[in-house]
């Protein structure tokens, strides 16, 4: 099935208009029309080759929503004209301990990623949402209610899942003290989620300019990252602390605001290694770790419980043609706080 998509072709050319062909959806497959797909900075990354060697040509995009138009005969989810989104999985072995486990996001076996992984169907490699059509096996494919805008609910496949679900495993919630550190496409649903379920929250951002946003969007406090003596006021004091922010940083001042035993849980990915005093894990017994979105149970979870608390991400739409223009302005953070791609501009 040829459909139109916009590619990077290499890693120093600007994204271009391409074709593509779909597979015809297998019985268990869902087709789905893309009307919105959210730009992500993992897409610019992959497009440009910076967290490894990518394979062209590439069409990035993995916060994916539309409407349903073709179903294979065993398909039990979904019917034509519901609306129906893909997120950053579309595969895995479905059998390993993780798979067990609803965790297909570490897949013993390697998980399939929307783009840039192994298609098990169609040969070479997957091929994302900066594309008129997707088709995807219905295990992988998710219900949207119905209430939510569907341009702000595109992101929450990636940007919601990869906030929600460590504050849901690290137990944020009534009488705990969240950080959220920084406030971009990540950071702003973190803070939004973290107040949704009760925490008390703290903003940790660079830049004044933010202050009134971080307050609006539901923290408690917004602390300027820059200023020593606000961050010692907070010392020793944070359950968890949610680290979004993908340039350098300084992991060791937001870990001396841990209390004993709490955790601060990265997120973002900066390009670099980052130093990490031995001493600041130490004393008092804090822990650092990593969380990666969400297997898909628990996305759907994220999905249904943004529906219940009417939450989605708050957004720039723009035409496909200005995808370019958006990749510098969100290495610029020239964006509130997360660009999604109307994707009618392209079938037009």
């Amino acid at each position: 099935m040829s459909t139109k998509a916009y590619a990077a072709h290499s890693a120093t050319t600007p994204l271009a208009p391409y074709t593509l062909t779909r597979r015809e959806p297998l019985p268990t497959d869902v087709e789905i029309d893309i009307l919105y797909c959210g730009v992500c900075h993992s897409d610019l990354h992959s497009a440009r080759s910076e967290w490894g060697p990518s394979t062209y040509p590439l069409v990035p995009g993995h916060e994916i929503l539309g409407l349903v138009t073709r179903v294979g005969d065993k398909v039990t989810k979904f019917k034509v004209g519901d609306t129906a989104a893909v997120g950053c999985l579309v595969d895995s072995c479905r059998t390993c301990s993780s798979c067990a486990a609803d965790l297909e996001q570490f897949c013993l076996g390697g998980p399939v990623f929307s783009y840039g992984g192994p298609d098990k169907h169609s040969g070479g490699q997957t091929q994302g949402g900066y594309s008129e059509k997707i088709v995807c096996d219905e295990a992988f494919t998710l219900k949207v209610p119905t209430n939510l805008d569907p341009a702000a609910a595109a992101p929450l496949l990636c940007a919601g899942i990869t906030t929600y679900s460590p504050l849901r495993k690290w137990g944020a919630g009534p009488g705990k003290k969240v950080g959220i550190v920084g406030l971009g496409g990540l950071g702003h649903m973190g803070v939004k989620f973290a107040h949704a379920m009760g925490a008390r929250v703290v903003l940790f951002t660079t830049s004044q300019g933010k202050v009134e946003d971080g307050l609006k969007l539901g923290a408690d406090e917004v602390v300027i990252s820059k200023d020593p003596a606000a961050m010692a006021k907070h010392a020793g004091s944070f359950d968890l602390i949610l680290d979004t922010v993908s340039a350098d940083h300084d992991f060791n001042a937001y870990l001396a605001l841990l209390k004993l035993d709490a955790s601060m849980v990265l997120v973002g990915a900066p390009p670099a290694p980052q130093s990490v005093s031995a001493f600041s894990l130490i004393l008092p017994r804090r822990n650092l770790s990593g969380s990666l979105i969400g297997g898909i149970a628990e996305t759907q979870e994220m999905l249904d419980y943004c529906g219940s608390k009417n939450i989605t991400c708050d957004i720039e739409i723009i035409p496909i043609q200005a995808i370019n223009e958006a990749y510098e302005r969100m290495l610029k953070s020239d964006v509130k706080y997360r660009f999604v791609i109307d994707m009618a501009s392209l079938k037009g």
